[in-house]
């Protein structure tokens, strides 16, 4: 009995292609824009997670807090310094720490004039190899800065390869960074990120005579030891470097976050922005869902006299309801293939452009079984809904009165 159903309601949209095609557009492309754009969110936070994992949840990371908003003197913008990191050695619970110095700076090479960051690369050896481990630094070309290096630099891979410049920068080449010359000894591995892969290197030596900075850091990162409870160690550093500058609980001029903390925010962001988006793509499947309920009403009225007939052959109300369900269904779940397939070539034609723009690490659509089920049954209840009024009127026609319906 139910295969009879489906073949009934197939042969009738067999006949209408065209207004099956046109019902299903609304579905296919609510459902091709939810699918996408969720597999890109979720292939999105899988990078971030993949990069968290290598950055591990260990880390403390101190940074100055930026200026606020308010009369003079209210708020102003910290800094940490080489005391902050002695401080740190000693609290309880720290294994290792690593300063960075980050600077805007001016890149001349063959007589074209760039701006991008310079980063600085600890002399202390087990400094540098917490920031190596932390960033995940590795030379694509030539070889790593080190401790001694002077006037030299690595730059970032689409720095070097990107026609940022006119020329490719190679090993050797020679750059003006504030008009100082630094011989390039190494291009950096890709990172997939667009900021660090233009990035200049260079050792905190060179950083600071080149910024003429003397204790300054831009960002300061330690390491616990094995066991040590992030959150609360975050906290005794905090209230020591507090107490250090002889600053008010809260009125302090500097931030503490764990990487913990850095990637439940990166989430909840992203959360919110799949959330809007989806919603919006909602709108689509509403709209598709009405559409479907046009035609299904429009084939009521059509088939009144087929119905008058069905029903005086012995055909029950369950049976014209069912049949015009399923229609209604099939319309929504076809959609909804189709919509899946639209999707699933858009998220990935997105993460091939993502690639040859930024690297293949920073975007990567993630398409899950689960997503694809549970589109294809959100297409079929969101076709067979639309289609219940419809049916529900079918079902309950007269034989007498639909067979006198011309």
């Amino acid at each position: 009995m139910i295969h009879d159903y489906f073949f009934l309601a197939f042969a009738h949209l067999r006949h209408h292609p065209t207004r099956a095609w046109l019902t299903m557009i609304g579905i296919f492309i609510g459902i091709a824009a939810v699918v996408a754009l969720i597999s890109l969110g979720q292939g999105l936070q899988d990078a971030i997670n993949s990069q968290f994992s290598t950055f591990g949840v260990d880390k403390i990371i101190v940074t100055g807090k930026s200026a606020g908003f308010g009369p003079p003197g209210q708020a102003s913008a910290g800094k940490v310094t080489k005391a902050d990191i002695q401080l740190l050695r000693k609290s309880p619970g720290i294994m290792r720490t690593a300063g960075r110095l980050l600077k805007p700076v001016s890149v001349d090479f063959a007589n074209e004039v760039r701006t991008t960051y310079a980063v600085s690369l600890p002399e202390d050896d087990k400094e540098f190899e917490l920031i190596k481990e932390v960033n995940t630094l590795r030379a694509a070309e030539g070889r790593m800065l080190k401790k001694g290096d002077k006037r030299k630099a690595m730059v970032g891979y689409d720095l070097a390869y990107k026609l940022v410049f006119s020329h490719n920068i190679k090993l050797g080449s020679k750059l003006l960074l504030n008009e100082h010359e630094y011989g390039v000894i190494g291009v950096m591995d890709r990172f997939g990120d667009p900021a660090r892969d233009k990035a200049i290197y260079l050792m905190e030596n060179d950083m600071r005579n080149l910024f003429d900075m003397k204790n300054e850091y831009s960002v300061v990162v330690a390491q616990l030891a094995s066991g040590e409870n992030p959150r609360a160690v975050a906290e005794v550093i905090k209230r020591a470097m507090g107490k250090d500058r002889h600053q008010k609980v809260g009125k302090e001029d500097f931030e503490i976050q764990t990487s913990e903390e850095i990637l439940r925010q990166l989430t909840t962001i992203l959360q919110i922005v799949s959330a809007v988006l989806t919603g919006i793509a909602a709108i689509s499947l509403l709209v598709g869902g009405v559409g479907i309920m046009n035609t299904m009403y429009t084939a009521v009225l059509e088939r009144t006299r087929e119905i008058g007939i069905m029903k005086a052959i012995g055909a029950r109300n369950e049976d014209i309801l069912a049949i015009f369900l399923v229609e209604s269904g099939m319309l929504g779940m076809t959609g909804g293939g189709l919509g899946i397939l639209l999707g699933t070539a858009l998220s990935k034609a997105t993460e091939f452009v993502a690639a040859q723009m930024w690297g293949p690490n920073l975007l990567q659509a993630s398409i899950p079984w689960y997503l694809v089920l549970g589109a294809l049954l959100f297409s079929f209840i969101t076709g067979t809904l639309s289609g219940v009024l419809p049916a529900r009127k079918a079902a309950h026609m007269k034989p007498s009165e639909a067979l006198q319906y011309e």
